[in-house]
């Protein structure tokens, strides 16, 4: 595996070493003695999965107690991958990065503790697997507004997305919980 660096620093690309020939592939998806040795720790406790169809956009989701670290890879399709710094006290504060992940790069993305997370399916269909820290605390649950002009995200969309209504209700990240 080796480690790509993103403009905010603890936000990290994992880009797997790939075996294939004629028969298929084979890479490691995790292996946590490697992963601790490029810089990525955590003791993951859960691991989800999702599929969505083309232009669903999922997030800007974080925890406000029981903080997840994610990481996050696409097992089919594409998706626009974005995690933002909501950590007041990070010279990145309100900064935003992404990486198109999919089953054919098939890179996965290391997003901390104090980011929110969202994804946009650019393909007809995605299927979104992640690993977490902690586990959904769906009270301590929240969501920024995926399209606040504050964060002004590039989001690779023509038309209104489809949301969930959790999303679409999402407060705007000046009056967003955010971690100190």
């Amino acid at each position: 595996m080796k480690i790509i660096q993103t403009a905010i620093a603890q936000v990290l690309i994992v880009e797997p070493k790939v075996f294939g020939d004629e028969r298929g592939f084979f890479f490691e998806s995790y292996n946590r003695r490697v992963l601790e040795s490029l810089g990525i720790r955590g003791e993951f406790v859960q691991d989800n999965h999702s599929r969505s169809a083309k232009n669903v956009l999922r997030g800007l989701h974080y925890q406000i107690r029981r903080p997840q670290g994610k990481l996050v890879r696409v097992i089919a399709g594409s998706v626009f991958d974005v995690a933002v710094d909501i950590r007041r006290s990070s010279a990145t504060f309100g900064r935003w990065v992404a990486e198109i992940l999919s089953a054919d790069n098939r890179r996965m993305m290391w997003i901390p503790e104090g980011f929110a997370h969202g994804f946009l399916v650019l393909s007809d269909a995605a299927e979104f697997m992640y690993k977490t820290t902690d586990y959904w605390a769906p009270e301590h649950e929240r969501s920024i507004l995926w399209n606040d002009p504050d964060l002004g995200i590039a989001w690779p969309i023509d038309s209104a997305p489809t949301l969930a209504a959790k999303d679409a209700g999402a407060k705007r990240f000046a009056e967003a919980e955010v971690y100190p």
